[in-house]
């Protein structure tokens, strides 16, 4: 083995189950990597004893583990590039299985990369054809060098052999990789020298480093100067992994502005693709077609290649273009379990969680057709639980019954994330060892139990029943009482209860008014080992009987003797005597309580709130009241039959407590109420009554006769016994007077509303008024009204307005009038001035 290799390993963690080793690849044979039994905390001398075993999916086995001391050394050797290829990381995965118990650990190799291997270059020399006329400046791609080790040991730069015409510079493509370029830095002459020798140098960044060398021979060339050019300098492309031979990935196309053979393209794969792609892809050389030539047997997802395209001129230019093509993977390849470990039988009492089994599920598909879902029917007390990467556990996952289901066929379920997913299931059998695992069983959390007071003793209440689905002893159910007070006395001098059937007994009467309700537990318990329980709340509720009659609070009697109430002598309508107060221990309707006069020594004096107790006046006192009274109330409740008490309540009429209390007996009675005052009042008031209806009767019948004598032709009164009161009225001369009315007014002592007789004269022998029109009387004519009558209208300071009414025939002669009334016409003004005497009785 190489001397400078140095084996170094080092633990980087050991969580959940896991330990993970460094390791240089090409480590010799038996070289100690680590001690697995103190990493993992695992006692050295029980690996034998517990069966341990390495597990992996490697077709070599490059480790082992000393049983003895735990110590695990390197098997043989490891090429990091022949196991790895070109992955950046190298992994090797292994699971370490003990049993007794079943535990299971994960150990991961990673292979660190050694600078072995050299830059190297596909083809043993390279050739180069120049056309002499190109400028300065021209840039021709060199081939890239292979170097399979990974980071800073790959190929790092690149060097060229000096040469006056040419030097090397790095380029980037879109992709970012670089590659070198030949650049022509001074103009060729094919004459002078028509080949040049150059050395390119390939370098990695190894300690030390290493190098590949390739001769490049450029060759000077005449004419054609126009090189093809890609339409793209990526070309990307995907096909399937299964893709047939003959499947077009991609059609590349390069232009050469050249005419005739020196514009002719050809294409091909550059010399520096890998002969493994040139001969899984074809590439037709006149379209620029590629296509698949096999089968795509590679497990690298992106592959790289690189096309030339040349013309057919003499000097043969030429320009390369980059492929890239995604090979998708198919899902070929379905889940493969693995039973790892199984527990079987296993007992009905396993808690949730027991492990049961240990399954390994791989998938040989990369990236989503590899993903691996698992599961197991839903209908199952079991689930699958993920234990480390691509391991399952089967674990319990709810209470087992034996007595229901002996065992189970457990199908395991996996399924690829593929398109369309693969499926694969495997079965395992499943046997239940039986265990007292079923306690007894109430049909009800609780029961209520109703009964009413005063029961017989021995009176049987309620009968508890539980099942248990076990079978013999582990089925038979007894009962007993668990131990509780009830009211501060043991539970046993209340109930009893049957141990075989579950019945319940009263041992004593219950009184609704000392206990309502009470609650206790009646404990079901088998007979297996252990013996198992349950246990059922009994709510008893004790109903009420009427069983005790009213009790009077308020009024109270000592010693038998009546309560007394004392009343102002003059007490008014519904004054408040007194308010009976009554209570009852019975509940519901027993206690609803009303109130009854059963006796009152005066029944219009007094009233009762037959639901407030309420003893109140029905009317005012008065003087000629009785001073003593007696009442008898009886409150009575709603029960069935109901019952009753009564209370006497004394009354005593008086405006002050008077220093001893008289004696309520039943010889006292109010005197009778028509008494000789009360009648002689009535006869007196009927009396009055009558007396002034009649006067009133009197003074209609006379103002009915003064008005028929008011509106009469004549009166039989002499004008002289009149007092003389002198008036004036003022009238437009364009006014129109209507023969039986005229409106005056007022001054002097007439200013108060009477009714008066007046007549008014036009001069002698003159009756009537022409046509009513005062405005045609001529001047000192005297106007002559027999009998009108005047209405006093209206007062207003010491001014009065009047209506005289008039009849439309006047009659001249026995006519009584108030004096003569002057009319003094005015000309100028146009009005007409009455003056006339108006006398009244």
């Amino acid at each position: 083995m190489r001397g400078y290799l140095m084996v170094f390993c080092l633990i980087c963690c050991t969580a959940n189950g896991q330990v993970v080793y460094s390791i240089t690849e090409e480590t010799e044979s038996g070289a100690s990597v680590g001690n697995i039994a103190k990493d993992l905390g695992i006692d050295a001398a029980t690996l034998s004893a517990r069966k341990f075993r390495m597990i992996t999916s490697s077709s070599k086995q490059y480790f082992n583990i000393n049983a003895s001391t735990g110590a695990l050394s390197v098997n043989e050797p490891i090429d990091r590039e022949q196991l790895c290829e070109l992955k950046s990381a190298c992994l090797l995965n292994y699971e370490l299985v003990l049993e007794n118990p079943l535990e299971l650990y994960r150990m991961e190799f990673k292979v660190l990369d050694i600078n072995d291997n050299s830059p190297s270059f596909p083809l043993s020399e390279y050739h180069i054809n120049v056309p002499e006329f190109l400028s300065p400046g021209a840039r021709f791609t060199l081939p890239n060098a292979q170097d399979l080790d990974e980071g800073t040991n790959s190929v790092q730069n690149y060097t060229l052999s000096p040469d006056e015409h040419f030097h090397l510079e790095m380029q980037t493509r879109g992709d970012g990789s670089k590659y070198p370029e030949l650049v022509l830095k001074k103009a060729l002459d094919r004459e002078q020298q028509a080949t040049h020798r150059l050395v390119l140098t390939a370098k990695d960044g190894g300690n030390p480093p290493k190098s590949g060398d390739v001769p490049v021979i450029v060759t000077v060339l005449d004419t054609n100067d126009n090189a093809p050019e890609f339409e793209h300098s990526v070309y990307k492309a995907s096909i399937l992994e299964n893709s047939p031979s003959g499947t077009l990935v991609v059609q590349v196309h390069a232009t050469d502005l050249d005419e005739g053979p020196n514009g002719e393209v050809r294409y091909s794969f550059s010399n520096t693709t890998s002969a493994d792609l040139q001969r899984m892809f074809l590439i037709h050389p006149h379209t620029g077609e590629v296509t698949v030539n096999g089968a795509l047997a590679i497990q690298r997802p992106l592959l790289e290649m690189l096309i030339e395209a040349r013309d057919n001129g003499a000097f043969g230019l030429s320009s390369t273009a980059k492929l890239l093509v995604e090979v998708t993977d198919v899902n070929n390849h379905g889940p493969e379990i693995t039973i790892t470990s199984l527990s079987s039988p296993i007992p009905e009492d396993a808690v949730p969680g027991t492990v049961i089994a240990l399954l390994s599920i791989m998938d040989k598909d990369p990236g989503e057709n590899g993903k691996v879902t698992c599961q197991i029917p839903d209908n199952l007390p079991f689930q699958l639980k993920p234990s480390l990467e691509n391991y399952y556990s089967l674990v319990t996952s709810g209470l087992l019954d034996r007595e229901l289901i002996s065992g189970y066929n457990v199908t395991i379920t996996a399924t690829d994330l593929g398109s369309p997913p693969i499926t694969t299931q495997k079965t395992l059998w499943v046997q239940i060892s039986d265990v007292n695992d079923n306690a007894p069983v109430f049909s009800a959390d609780t029961f209520d139990v109703f009964v009413e007071e005063n029961n017989p003793l021995g009176a049987f209440l309620y009968q508890v029943s539980a099942s248990d689905p076990d079978m013999g002893e582990n089925g038979r159910v007894t009962y007993m009482l668990r131990n509780s007070t009830v009211a501060g006395s043991a539970l046993a001098s209340f109930l009893s209860v049957s141990l075989a059937n579950g019945s319940i007994y009263a041992t004593r009467a219950f009184d609704f008014e000392q206990l309502r309700n009470f609650s206790f537990q009646v404990e079901a318990k088998d007979s297996g080992s252990p013996a198992l329980s349950a246990a059922i709340t009994v709510n008893v509720y004790i109903s009420d009987q009427n069983d005790n009659a009213p009790a009077i609070l308020y009024p109270t009697s000592q010693n038998g003797s009546v309560a007394v109430e004392v009343v102002p002598r003059l007490a008014d309508e519904d004054y408040l005597v007194t308010k009976v107060v009554a209570d009852d221990e019975d509940n519901a309707q027993n206690a609803w309580l009303s109130y009854h006069l059963a006796h009152s020594s005066d029944s219009t004096l007094f009233r009762l709130a037959p639901h407030s107790g309420e003893l109140r006046t029905t009317r005012s006192m008065r003087s000629t009241d009785f001073l003593k009274h007696k009442v008898v109330v009886v409150v009575r409740d709603h029960g069935d039959p109901p019952l009753s008490s009564t209370v006497t309540v004394g009354i005593l009429l008086a405006d002050t407590l008077p220093q001893a209390l008289p004696d309520f007996d039943d010889s006292g009675e109010p005197p009778p109420l028509l008494n000789a005052t009360n009648i002689y009042l009535i006869v007196s008031l009927a009396c009055v009554s009558c007396i002034f209806a009649a006067f009133l009767l009197f003074l209609a019948i006379v103002r009915l006769c003064r008005c028929q004598t008011c509106c009469c032709s004549s009166c039989c009164c002499p004008a002289d016994d009149y007092k003389k009161y002198c008036y004036s009225v003022h009238m437009l001369p364009s006014s129109h007077l209507p023969p039986d009315m005229l409106e005056v007014t007022g001054v002097g002592k007439l200013t108060h509303t009477y009714l008066y007789r007046a007549s008014v004269g036009l001069g002698p022998g003159n009756g009537n008024v022409p046509n009513g029109d005062a405005g045609n009387v001529p001047s000192g004519s005297r106007l002559q009204v027999p009998g009108p009558c005047i209405q006093v209208q209206q007062v207003q300071s010491d001014r009065l307005s009047a209506v005289l009414v008039v009849p439309k025939i006047t009659r001249t002669q026995n006519t009584w009038h108030l004096e003569s009334i002057y009319a003094n016409h005015s000309a100028p003004t146009g009005s007409l001035d009455l003056t006339f005497i108006l006398s009244y009785m």
